[in-house]
């Protein structure tokens, strides 16, 4: 049941492939894609315990060479002395303009690898394998790749865009359902401000979606990708339609600060739809119900919403 789409960004394009089952053929893939001569699979302590091996024996057996770094897990490890640790890890393996970054993990081992690749060698080519579903459906395509400095988060980075993104949906089996709800507020965001029958199908599918059915969950996913993919062609760099993707993020982002980042994102940005929305209505900006809807599909899922 594998679904693909294309990010068409001219000779910067490349694939999504989204399946359950995926994580095992990616060895095969980047073969296939002769995107780099070797790799270096970068992942968080957790993740690379759950899924590590397995990425490297599908490497190995497609004939490819790849080896592990880690770093500790969290928003915490999100800075540039991580950055330089791994590109010191990189330097003393012998790593070249020829080989190529793997990001294993969410959305903090996308970022800072999407960083790594973009600044190491002033540029090697690196690929995503989301796990997290805000990952998968969010911060794995595009291309924004950054850290955060104690002034704010990510406010150094890159526009870098991956060679290929793999979404294997059956990884977020082993995800705690705290990260599964917080990735539905991204999903959420895609349906209040791009498509409103999206928005409805996430209603009427509530069930089905938290049961993890594939028969919903890759679909939904594909959505999102699909409606991320076309914002990013038209607007890479966020000089203006880009900033729709960004709906609850802002207040979303002052309270994930306020809370010294002990609330998830997803959490984070629940409440900051409705907190914005909540102006919208008193600006007549929006319509008195749209409030109301989104607090409502946002609660149906157990997010937060002040």
């Amino acid at each position: 049941m594998e679904q693909t789409l294309q990010v068409g960004l001219g000779e910067r394009s490349y694939p999504i492939s989204i399946g359950s089952g995926v994580l095992d053929s990616i060895g095969n893939r980047l073969r296939a894609a002769n995107i780099a001569k070797r790799y270096a699979l970068i992942s968080d302590d957790q993740v690379a315990g759950l899924y590590g091996a397995r990425v490297l024996q599908s490497l190995s057996d497609a004939g490819l060479s790849c080896e592990l770094l880690t770093f500790p897990h969290g928003e915490i490890s999100k800075h540039l002395q991580t950055i330089g640790d791994l590109a010191s890890g990189l330097a003393e393996r012998g790593f070249d303009r020829k080989d190529g970054l793997i990001a294993l993990g969410g959305g903090v081992t996308g970022d800072i690898t999407g960083f790594l690749a973009a600044i190491y060698m002033r540029g090697i080519p690196f690929v995503q394998v989301p796990t997290t579903l805000l990952a998968q459906v969010d911060s794995s395509v595009g291309g924004k790749t950054g850290v955060d400095i104690p002034q704010g988060k990510n406010l150094i980075g890159a526009f870098y865009q991956p060679k290929a993104v793999f979404i294997d949906t059956e990884v977020l089996g082993t995800l705690a359902s705290t990260e599964f709800i917080g990735g539905m507020a991204e999903v959420i965001k895609y349906g209040a401000s791009i498509d409103a029958d999206f928005f409805a199908w996430l209603g009427e599918n509530r069930q089905a979606i938290l049961a993890l059915e594939p028969s919903c969950i890759i679909p939904m996913i594909r959505r999102c990708c699909e409606m991320k993919a076309t914002v990013v062609e038209q607007d890479e760099r966020e000089g203006g339609l880009r900033r729709i993707l960004n709906f609850g993020h802002t207040i979303g982002h002052a309270v994930e600060a306020a809370s010294g980042y002990q609330l998830i994102h997803g959490f984070a940005v629940a409440i900051g739809m409705v907190a914005v929305t909540e102006l919208a209505v008193k600006s007549g900006l929006a319509a008195s119900g749209v409030a109301g809807s989104i607090r409502e599909l946002l609660e149906a899922y157990e997010l937060p919403t002040a």
